[in-house]
C-alpha cells in the first residue's frame, strides 16, 4: 500500500507526525547527544574518516537512536535498512543478508539498524556475526537496556557500544523552540506550564514533541484558555508514565540508588528513590524486603532496632497494603539512613565463611564436647570444660575454636553506635582470657 501511495504521489499528501517532521537532517541538528557528534566525538571522527564500523546504541526511548543510525548511513552514502527485533525473524534476516551481499557487490555497503536488539535470541544474534566480519553489513543495534547482560559477547566484541544521554531540560527546550517554528506559532502555556511540559516529557523528546502536537491541536479549536497554566496543562495532557521496568535496568538500578543512598546516611535522596520506585509499580514487598537486607548488612549491630523497624515495616505493609502501608516503609527508610553504620557483622561473616571453606573439617576442641558414653569419656570429651556461669566474672575464657586452628579475629566493632558498648565487652573479655592464660 505505501508503494501505491508513492507510486501515485500522494504520499506526500498524508499528514505526518510533528517527530517526524522535526526529524534532523543533518548530524549536527541532533540534540542532546554532543559527547558523539561534536568534533572529536566518536561518531565525528567516523564521519570524518567515511569509515563506520558496527556499534551499539544505548540509551533511553526518545534520545535518537533512529536519526542518528539514518544520518550516519546517509552521509557515508550506505543504504539504510531498518528492522525491529520485535517483529522481525531469521528468514527476514536472511533476505536482508542476501540483499546486502548483491549490494556489496555493486560496490555498496549496507547499514542495518536494528531496533530493540536485546529481544534477539542469542541464536538470532549470532546470525550476525559472520556478516558483520565480512563488511557485508555494519550493524548498528538499538537498546535501552545494558548491553553487558542482554548481549552476546561476541556481537559486544565485534561492535562499539555508544552510550546515549537521556535528554537534559535545555535540548527539550530546544526541540520545543523548533516545533514552534515548524508551527509558526508559540505555545499557549506560562512559564510554569512550560516547566511542567519539560518535566512530563521525562527525557525524551519523542514523547515531548508528541504532548506539544497534542497541544497545538487542541489549541487549533479554540476553547482552551490563553495561555494554559499548569493545572490546565496536567488537565488537557498526560503525563509521561516513569521509565521503569521491573524486571530491567530501572528495577537493579533504582533499588541499588536506593540501598547507597540510605548506606550513605541521605534520608532525603533515599525517600525519593523510593517513591521513584513505588511510583513505577515495584513490589512493596520487595522494597520491605531491601530494607531488611540495608538492615543487617549496612547497620547492623550499630543500631539493632534497625532490623527491628525493617521488619516491622514489612509486616505493616502486608497488613494495611497501599496506599496506607507505604509510609511504614518510608519510616523504616528514614531510620534506616539516619541510623549509625557498620558493616562489621557483614565483613566478619565473609570472613569467617572463607577460614571455614580453607579449614577443611576440622573438629571441634574437645574440651566442649558433650560425652554421653563411656567411650568418649575415655576419649577425653569434655574433660576439664568448665561451666561459664561458675565463675566470678561468669567467663572461663576457654578456646572454643579447633584445636588445629589459631584463633581468629573476624569481628571488629565500629567505635560508634551500639557497637562502641559491644566493642567495650570484647576488650574486657580480651583482658580476661589474656589473664586466664598466664
Amino acid at each position: 500500500m505505501a508503494d501505491l501511495f508513492q507510486a501515485a504521489g500522494l504520499e506526500k499528501e498524508l499528514p505526518r507526525p510533528l517527530a517526524d517532521r522535526l526529524r534532523p537532517c543533518r548530524l549536527e541538528e541532533v540534540v542532546g547527544q554532543d559527547h558523539l557528534i561534536k568534533p572529536g566525538g566518536r561518531l565525528a571522527r567516523m564521519i570524518e574518516a567515511g569509515r563506520l564500523s558496527s556499534m551499539i546504541f544505548w540509551g533511553p526511548p526518545g534520545t535518537g537512536k533512529t536519526t542518528l543510525a539514518r544520518l550516519l548511513a546517509d552521509q557515508t552514502e550506505h543504504h539504510f535498512e531498518q528492522i525491529s527485533a520485535i517483529f522481525s525473524g531469521v528468514q527476514e534476516l536472511r533476505k536482508i543478508f542476501d540483499a546486502a551481499k548483491a549490494r556489496r557487490a555493486t560496490g555498496q555497503g549496507t547499514v542495518l539498524f536494528v531496533d530493540e536488539i536485546h529481544r534477539f535470541n542469542r541464536a538470532q544474534q549470532d546470525s550476525f556475526l559472520p556478516h558483520m566480519e565480512d563488511g557485508t553489513i555494519i550493524l548498528i543495534g538499538a537498546t535501552t537496556e545494558n548491553p553487558s547482560f542482554e548481549l552476546n559477547g561476541a556481537v559486544l566484541s565485534r561492535a562499539v557500544v555508544m552510550p546515549l544521554n537521556r535528554l537534559s531540560d535545555k535540548a527539550l527546550e530546544t526541540l520545543i523552540a523548533r516545533a514552534e517554528a515548524v508551527e509558526g506559532r508559540s505555545l499557549p502555556l506560562d512559564d510554569d506550564a512550560r516547566a511542567l511540559l519539560i518535566s512530563m516529557a521525562d527525557g525524551d523528546g519523542r514523547s515531548l514533541l508528541n504532548l506539544v502536537e497534542d497541544i497545538f491541536l487542541a489549541a487549533s479549536k479554540g476553547d482552551l484558555p490563553q495561555p494554559l497554566d499548569a493545572a490546565a496543562l496536567s488537565g488537557l495532557v498526560q503525563r509521561r508514565a516513569p521509565l521503569y521496568d521491573k524486571s530491567r535496568d530501572g528495577h537493579y538500578n533504582l533499588i541499588s540508588a536506593l540501598h547507597k543512598s540510605v548506606r550513605g546516611s541521605d534520608p532525603q535522596a533515599a525517600l525519593y528513590w523510593l517513591a521513584r520506585m513505588l511510583a513505577g509499580g515495584e513490589d512493596p514487598l520487595f522494597i520491605a524486603r531491601r530494607l531488611v537486607r540495608m538492615a543487617v548488612e549496612d547497620i547492623g549491630l550499630a543500631d539493632p532496632q534497625a532490623l527491628i523497624q525493617a521488619n516491622a515495616a514489612k509486616q505493616a505493609y502486608a497488613f494495611l497494603g497501599s496506599p496506607e502501608g507505604e509510609l511504614a516503609l518510608a519510616q523504616a527508610t528514614v531510620y534506616l539512613a539516619t541510623a549509625p553504620k557498620s558493616n562489621a557483622t557483614y565483613q566478619a561473616f565473609k570472613a569467617a565463611q572463607q577460614a571455614a571453606q580453607n579449614s577443611g573439617s576440622l573438629p571441634p576442641p574437645k574440651i566442649i564436647l558433650n560425652a554421653p558414653t563411656k567411650l568418649m569419656k575415655e576419649q577425653g570429651y569434655g574433660e576439664n570444660y568448665i561451666y561459664d556461669h561458675d565463675t566470678p566474672e561468669a567467663f572461663s575464657g576457654q578456646n572454643y575454636f579447633p584445636d588445629a586452628l589459631p584463633r581468629q579475629t573476624f569481628y571488629v566493632p565500629k567505635p560508634w553506635g551500639f557497637e562502641r558498648d559491644i566493642e567495650k565487652r570484647l576488650k574486657y573479655w580480651d583482658d580476661l582470657r589474656a589473664k586466664a592464660k598466664k
